[in-house]
């Protein structure tokens, strides 16, 4: 490939860009997550960033007022009013080299909403904007109103007014959206720059020497990073230039990083991966340690496999019903899937494991009603912080399963339990100061207060939350993670109940394995948190001194609603998707799921076996739930096809391979079946293993640029695009077979065999109902 013209005379200037100083790996690990700032003090401790360096000095190039305390690297940044750069980026210095970081403004206008007041005796309101937690804003009564003044996003958020002890919808706003139990929420638009205008970066071409990069709108400011060194580029209104120069090419493994603005808005981020200082052009070049890369299994393991019968020990008590027993899924059972190249036909080349660690020996039962009684099956009542539970195997069974699964380039992931210890724990018996009270000072139980009481509520009478506003709890829970991680090899974690603990002990964790595992052994380690929230909070937790990433739910809220109910618009989850980009980026490593275990699974969801509005645990416990209507199947393929298709990484629930039945929770979690598919699980799977291999391979579906094509209530048209090789991604909702028409005369061929093509001055696309297929231009 070939760059245009406008390379020539820079060219001249690569040899300058030699002395660039670099980090060694041990000072600087991975890529410097931006600072988003936010209105008021900003502090930022820099040795999320480095490890063992003293910061001797840091310089800006925007108008930032900001103190350094080399003491401690504190960096303190004060924003009063709107900046006039929406990125700028500071050269940070230390005694062991130099980096930069970008930097981003706040983007948060105000905004008051106003409620009339009717002799109400109180107001409150919750919803996106403060976590669903009303406790977290303030309303305020003034001459015969109720105002609510926030600072927010740009965006869509859901809301509610609790009145007098009531939940309302707002009677000012008409905009409203199904909450996904039979119900509405009001929704706040909040606008920012037009769309059409803000800068929208992609690649062009490259040679042996440069990096051509094009944008849609003229852009006033662009940055671009190599790893997190400030590249020089040239660059016009709507074009850069990058080098391929020396200092590139002597890492292995790096990542280009490009952003701009105008006075509309800030641009996606672009990434382009480079191997040996040369573009990567195909998928395959890339390995396990590519996050980007990754396709995301999930395997509840006691409902997965039964490879070793001699362990198997339900539980002996007549009060447990058949899914809230163990079942005989173990570790053997994972590797001997794994040997049989089961994930290899999946492309899979990430396990998320269930927690291992011992649960309890006998049954428990749940405070809620009906008051079922459950086992510790699911591993999520840990007893123990360092012993396999025996019903899945032990030490040598784990080596094991993580060895054979890195010799097929797989990545393990331990889901760990870190917020709660169940009361038969020798931690919680030892000390039971270190929980936090189940009693609150008004009397009453602390139990499940998801919100109100996020950082102390327990999950049950006999689960103990830990206070981790104590520092020998941060200080124990810290060892007992790293643990694992170091003596079994372990690849990352996925992070429970994430939202429940306070940011102070992901950052001592975080640092703590840096200096422990990935500085001495020389390895990366990927976390990915659970945060049911905003994405406000959810973002919140990601950042180079905490997680990777976490797991977007609200995205996934969306597009079980979308395609599920007929009713439901593609534009709904249009904006929920560029929302979700806004937050966290064009190409982040959050995790886009086709299903949850503590959801109904999608497919009877969509096929209508269960409703949406009804108790879908109880669905489960009183009724044999099962796929009665095809259309589930085709509504839950399109799903498994949205979810390959955009940026972050696919995770499979265990089953929606195959379009697996059931209720709620536990009935969402039965035994794994791998023989005698029926018709249309067959079908799935097929279809399941054409899209992660397409995933894998094809540059445009891991680091490609997405733009909007078109969008309706029942079609949905966007393009993923690399160094001139295009998917488009084409989806109709509709029950009838549609036409759809994509503007370019170059010629698509389907990847899928889904519709038909005819040729003509456009492309014209026959889509058959509820269906999807993607096409390329090569």
């Amino acid at each position: 490939m070939h760059v245009n013209n406008l390379k020539s005379s820079f060219i001249l200037l690569l040899g300058l860009l030699t002395q660039i100083s670099l980090f060694s790996q041990k000072d600087l690990l991975g890529i410097a997550s931006p600072i988003q700032l936010q209105y008021g003090e900003n502090t930022i401790d820099l040795e999320d960033y480095f490890i063992s360096s003293q910061v001797l000095s840091v310089t800006s190039d925007a108008a930032l007022e900001f103190k350094l305390s080399k003491d401690d690297n504190l960096l303190s940044i004060e924003i009063n009013e709107p900046m006039t750069q929406r990125l700028s980026k500071v050269h940070v210095v230390t005694n062991t080299g130099s980096c930069d970081i970008l930097v981003k403004s706040p983007e948060k206008k105000k905004v008051d909403l106003i409620l009339q007041d009717r002799n109400y005796t109180s107001v409150q309101i919750k919803g996106e904007m403060n976590s669903w937690n009303p406790a977290n804003t303030i309303v305020e009564k003034e001459e015969g109103k109720w105002v609510t003044s926030l600072q927010l996003n740009p965006g869509k958020y859901q809301y509610k007014y609790i009145v007098d002890d009531q939940e309302i919808n707002d009677p000012t706003n008409v905009d409203s959206v199904s909450n996904g139990i039979g119900g509405f929420n009001s929704v706040l638009t909040i606008k920012g720059g037009d769309p059409s205008l803000i800068p929208m970066l992609s690649t062009v071409s490259f040679d042996d020497q440069s990096i051509a990069i094009k944008s849609s709108q003229p852009f006033t400011r662009s940055y671009c990073f190599c790893d997190n060194q400030l590249l020089s580029t040239e660059s016009s209104e709507r074009n850069i230039v990058l080098p391929l120069n020396n200092t590139i090419q002597i890492k292995e493994k790096a990542l280009i990083r490009c952003f701009a603005e105008n006075e509309e808005g800030t641009s996606n981020n672009l990434i382009i991966p480079l191997l040996n200082g040369k573009v990567v052009t195909n998928g395959e070049q890339l390995d396990r340690h590519d996050y980007r890369s990754q396709i995301m299994y999930f395997t509840l393991i006691d409902r997965f496999f039964n490879g070793d019968t001699s362990i198997d020990q339900p539980v002996d008590d007549s009060r447990l019903k058949p899914l809230t027993n163990y079942m005989g899924g173990d570790l053997e059972g994972i590797t001997q899937k794994i040997e049989s190249g089961y994930f290899d036909s999946l492309h899979i080349n990430s396990l998320w494991l269930s927690p291992i660690t011992q649960n309890p020996y006998t049954a428990y039962q749940e405070y809620i009603e009906p008051q079922y009684f459950y086992s510790g099956y699911h591993g999520y009542w840990p007893i123990s912080s360092s012993k396999v539970d025996f019903r899945f195997g032990d030490d040598a069974s784990l080596k094991r399963l993580v060895d054979v699964a890195h010799k097929h380039d797989i990545n393990i992931l331990l889901d760990y339990v870190t917020n709660h210890v169940h009361e038969e724990h020798p931690l919680y018996k030892a000390h039971p100061e270190y929980a936090t009270n189940l009693i609150l000072e008004d009397g009453s139980r602390n139990l499940r207060i998801w919100d109100a009481q996020r950082l102390t509520t327990w999950f049950d009478t006999f689960m103990p939350s830990l206070d981790f506003e104590n520092e020998e709890v941060i200080d124990v829970q810290v060892d007992s993670t790293i643990y694992w991680l170091k003596k079994f090899e372990l690849d990352g974690y996925r992070h429970d109940a994430t939202k429940h603990i306070p940011r102070a002990f992901w950052e001592a964790l975080t640092k703590k394995l840096k200096t422990d595992v990935c500085v001495p052994e020389g390895r990366t380690v990927y976390q990915i948190g659970e945060t049911y929230g905003s994405r406000e909070l959810i973002s919140s937790y990601i950042s180079s001194g905490m997680l990777d990433a976490q797991f977007d739910f609200n995205l996934y809220f969306d597009a079980r609603e979308v395609f599920a109910k007929d009713d439901q618009s593609f534009e709904r989850l249009w904006s929920s998707f560029e929302e979700s980009l806004s937050y966290y980026g064009h190409h982040s490593t959050m995790g886009n799921i086709t299903g949850n275990h503590d959801q109904a699974r999608f497919v009877t969801l969509a096929s209508g076996d269960v409703r949406f509005d009804e108790d879908l645990k109880m669905a489960g416990f009183t009724r044999e739930v099962s796929v009665t209507n095809d259309v589930g199947y085709d509504k839950h393929r399109m799903l498994i096809g949205f979810v390959m298709s955009i940026p972050g990484v696919p995770v499979i629930y265990y089953g929606d391979e195959i379009a697996m039945a059931g209720a709620g929770d536990p009935d969402s979690r039965r035994m794994m079946r791998f023989d005698q598919l029926k018709e249309q699980e067959q079908k799935t799977k097929t279809l399941t293993q054409q899209l992660t291999k397409l995933r894998r391979e094809e540059m445009p579906l891991l680091y490609g640029t997405t733009e909007l094509i078109d969008v309706s209530k029942d079609h949905l048209v966007f393009k993923r695009s690399y160094f001139g090789k295009i998917c488009y991604l084409v989806f109709n909702k509709s029950a009838q077979a549609s036409e759809i028409t994509i503007d370019t005369q170059e010629k698509l061929q389907s990847k899928l065999h889904q519709s038909t093509i005819q040729l003509n001055t456009n492309n014209l696309i026959k889509l058959p109902g509820y269906s999807f297929d993607i096409l390329t231009n090569y």
